[in-house]
């Protein structure tokens, strides 16, 4: 049982498992009421994440008069976990799995990470289903130009073995680097994990899932997509304090931007790379923005 989830009970809004129609069932947190006059958000977190970093976001929309739909990805949170369907094709084919379920035609995808990387796959894949897609210190990530052999990358990006850790010191140690986080940031980063009935954690997406995903975002090479991009994309990099770091980033949005033919960025300086659990009141402003003035349309 995922004593997180008891700790901190979610409040206003709606919890569904809904199916894919590829095998998987998915864990949504709806919120916010559909209008016919303005897009459902599709909110997808990223690798090792889960749905609940988004509530924040999903808070701050549902108070703009906004509805929107956070996803446990397969493998994630509280939704199904099977071994295999990790590429992006497959991922892309569970949200048009649960947009058919819920009813809804189209809407604005948004991508923090790896999720980036999936919302502008499923743009290029699915620009029936995209308004326009959002992607949230994400969306040009491309793994294989950093790394050129999968080992290297595997060895360098394995994640901690955090197994057997307790709940109170993971929670103690994410307050600590994250005092600027709201009370919602540190609930969703929490509920990465599960806890087991002796007070130690384990993450949700187990070590050989989160690499077979790594190992796909090593291979995918989105800047080869956006020429061929129909949709509006919006890039929301985080400025780290990095200077190097983020000269890179900003090349590579520069480039993003230039080559597709709706793009563009907006920069959270100083963000931490969860920029959405950082700032979400700020987040969810730039989304409404640009819904407003119709850039995501």
């Amino acid at each position: 049982m995922d004593s997180s989830r008891e700790r901190f009970p979610l409040e206003g809004a709606v919890i569904e498992r809904v199916p894919t129609g590829q095998g998987p069932v998915l864990r949504t947190i709806q919120r916010g009421e559909r209008r016919s006059d303005s897009p459902v958000f599709l909110l997808i977190h990223g690798l090792a994440s889960n749905a609940r970093m988004w509530d924040g976001v999903g808070e701050a929309l549902a108070r703009s008069g906004y509805a929107s739909v956070a996803i446990d990805l397969r493998g994630h949170g509280a939704s199904d976990k099977p071994d295999d369907g990790y590429d992006f094709d497959t991922v892309c084919g569970d949200l048009n799995g649960v947009l058919d379920h819920l009813g809804i035609e189209r809407a604005v995808f948004v991508g923090q990470s790896w999720g980036g990387n999936v919302v502008v796959d499923a743009a290029h894949q699915h620009p029936e289903r995209v308004v326009g897609a959002v992607a949230v210190d994400g969306g040009m990530i491309e793994l294989g130009r950093t790394f050129t052999s999968w080992d290297d990358c595997a060895a360098a990006l394995r994640p901690p073995n955090l197994i057997g850790t307790r709940l109170g010191r993971m929670e103690a140690a994410m307050r600590s680097m994250n005092a600027d986080w709201p009370e919602t940031g540190i609930v969703g980063a929490l509920s990465n994990f599960e806890v087991v009935n002796d007070g130690t954690i384990r993450p949700h997406l187990i070590f050989e899932r989160h690499m077979s995903i790594l190992r796909e975002l090593w291979s995918h090479r989105p800047s080869e997509l956006f020429p061929h991009i129909e949709r509006p994309v919006l890039f929301l990099p985080a400025d780290s304090g990095d200077v190097a770091w983020t000269n890179d980033k900003e090349l590579a949005i520069d480039r993003a931007v230039a080559s597709l033919k709706r793009g563009r960025a907006h920069w959270f300086r100083p963000a931490h790379h969860d920029l959405h659990a950082q700032h979400p009141q700020r987040c969810a402003d730039v989304l409404v923005e640009n819904v407003e003035n119709g850039f995501l349309s």
